[in-house]
């Protein structure tokens, strides 16, 4: 079976040729694997790619064996949203705040020095929010821009009491040396290697304090139209439950219940799909052996007519059930 290998992929491998140090070359090879699609035609190259890694970190000793503990978070649940900011912006107040991680929370800067996933609940679905190391050059390690890259998304958090819009200009920089790209930022392409798009959630925080209000007009001056803002206070909790309606709306995704023939749908454990998936993509969800098996699907929700029978190219809209039929 061919690996059929995407072009991230590809220019992760160009990464790992080029890397001078073992710590990159570690990131790479991490790089590529979680890009590489999960299929019995990548077996081989999965293994190898585990045995370079091991072969390396051991070379190494046991200083880079600590430091990968940060490197490759799985992603877990409807999707993966990495937590950016300047330090003391309160990414770790957020994370705390609105998910089971307790990352370190002070007053100071610089207190997270790793990355730490959390769950957060939204309905009957949950995100999984990571808490990172601050955008600002002395903190950036060489696990974090590949994170970034992994990640579905970016929430990137600014302290509305200090000069929010000089703090996003200078976030939109760094991401830019990372070869990362949010919204209409501007940024000019290498055309030797591959420029990372990734969309991002603006949050405003600190709401509670001076001045906030009116930098956060401010703000949304300059970046509405480009970027979703939205103001909480994560201390105060102020703004949390609007936060997770927009996170959940902003990643644009869908959620479709299943049902089998005459018993009632399940609405606890969603499918949960990008906009615009088909119910092939769904059947691929429920098994991996769905998607070729499957003849059609009986629909209700998005039809004209409750249980109506649909193909396998069928748009799927959020809160459709369908019933599956082999």
């Amino acid at each position: 079976m061919p690996a059929n290998l995407p072009p991230q992929y590809l220019e992760a491998e160009e990464n790992y040729r080029l890397a001078k140090t073992i710590p990159e070359k570690v990131a790479a090879l991490e790089e590529m694997l979680a890009i590489m699609p999960k299929h019995k035609g990548t077996d081989h190259l999965r293994a190898e790619l585990r045995r370079r890694i091991a072969k390396l970190i051991e070379a190494s000793g046991k200083k880079l064996a600590t430091k990968r503990t940060s490197t490759v978070i799985p992603k877990e649940g409807a999707a993966q949203v990495a937590v950016i900011g300047l330090p003391n912006a309160g990414k770790s107040q957020l994370v705390s705040s609105i998910t089971n991680a307790s990352p370190t929370v002070a007053e100071y800067p610089f207190t997270t020095h790793s990355a730490t996933p959390g769950m957060m609940e939204f309905e009957n679905i949950k995100i999984q929010l990571i808490d990172t190391p601050p955008l600002v050059s002395p903190a950036i390690d060489f696990w974090l821009p590949p994170l970034l890259r992994r990640a579905d998304a970016l929430l990137v958090m600014v302290d509305l009491a200090d000069a929010p819009e000089e703090q996003m200009e200078a976030i939109i920089k760094q991401l830019e040396n990372m070869r990362i790209v949010i919204g209409d930022a501007g940024a000019k392409e290498d055309a030797e290697f591959i420029t990372w798009h990734k969309k991002a959630l603006i949050v405003g925080n600190k709401l509670d304090l001076d001045n906030a209000k009116q930098n956060y007009t401010a703000l949304k001056n300059k970046y509405e139209g480009q970027f979703p803002l939205v103001a909480i206070s994560a201390r105060q909790g102020i703004g949390l439950e609007e936060l997770k309606l927009k996170l959940y709306q902003f990643l644009d995704i869908i959620r479709v219940y299943t049902k089998a023939p005459g018993e009632k749908p399940d609405f606890t454990d969603p499918i949960v799909l990008r906009r615009g998936s088909t119910l092939e993509d769904a059947a691929a969800e429920v098994h991996k052996d769905f998607r070729d098996k499957l003849k059609y699907a009986r629909l209700w929700g998005s039809g004209k007519h409750e249980g109506i029978m649909v193909k396998r190219d069928h748009i799927l809209q959020d809160g459709d059930i369908i019933e599956l039929h082999l």
